[in-house]
């Protein structure tokens, strides 16, 4: 138990700068939830069940537009595609824990949970005790995230004009130190140029299509990309 509570204690540990990124980013949904007309326990409860920071901004600015369900599910759920990325990536180390483990740990995987835990497994190797780590970075980064959200709904509430003191710049500095060092391999490299370049091409499409294309686009260019260098290694 010492060494599980210690594992657990690292993951979250590790995450802390993560969290420090992402709280601006908690605190301007429940901000912008609220402007939106989307009551507060609306907006707790797609901070508590969806958690997913970006999907839940793209959901909110849908919502605020009025448009039609099936047009946000679709968008939430391109937006989302990068996890099965991630959950590809994690899988030769997660594909021997029990189901309920796996169920866990899959609801609780995010952009900073994947970086942080990611480069721990590829360190060590093997999930071992390093299961209670990842459990440690999940909890560390799902709490954090109601926190932030809570205190956006008090905020948005008396300080409506919140949204606009530009603190959603810390979780663009959070996603780019998450991205930079991934840049060294090249089917992340010309997974994120494609985005890049569709999203700025497609920016003035409605319902957010741009960023539906863009997440398109570059996840079918880095599988690819990924692919041909595999087919080039065999050869």
């Amino acid at each position: 138990m010492p060494q599980r509570r210690f594992h657990l204690l690292a993951g979250a540990r590790d995450t802390v700068p993560m969290m420090v990124g992402a709280a601006p980013f908690g605190l301007i949904f429940g901000t912008l939830a609220i402007g939106a007309g989307i009551p507060a326990w609306a907006t707790l409860a797609l901070s508590a069940i969806v958690f997913a920071g970006s999907s839940q901004f793209v959901a909110v600015s849908l919502i605020g537009s009025g448009v039609a369900l099936p047009v946000l599910w679709l968008t939430t759920f391109v937006v989302n595609l990068r996890h099965a990325l991630y959950s590809a990536t994690l899988l030769p180390y997660a594909r021997a824990l029990p189901a309920r483990w796996r169920w866990l740990l899959a609801f609780w995987l995010t952009d900073e949970t994947f970086a942080v835990v990611e480069h721990r497994l590829r360190a060590g190797g093997d999930l071992n005790d390093g299961v209670w780590y990842w459990l440690g970075s999940s909890l560390g980064m799902y709490l954090n995230w109601q926190l932030w959200t809570v205190l956006g709904v008090v905020l948005g509430k008396s300080v409506p004009s919140l949204a606009t003191l530009g603190l959603d710049f810390a979780m663009v500095a959070t996603f780019t130190a998450i991205v930079a060092p991934q840049l060294r391999q090249r089917p992340v490299l010309v997974a994120a140029l494609l985005a890049g370049v569709v999203a700025l091409l497609a920016r003035e499409l409605p319902y957010k299509l741009g960023l539906m294309l863009a997440a398109l686009a570059g996840v079918a260019g880095g599988v690819l990309a990924e692919t041909l260098a595999r087919n080039k290694e065999r050869t």
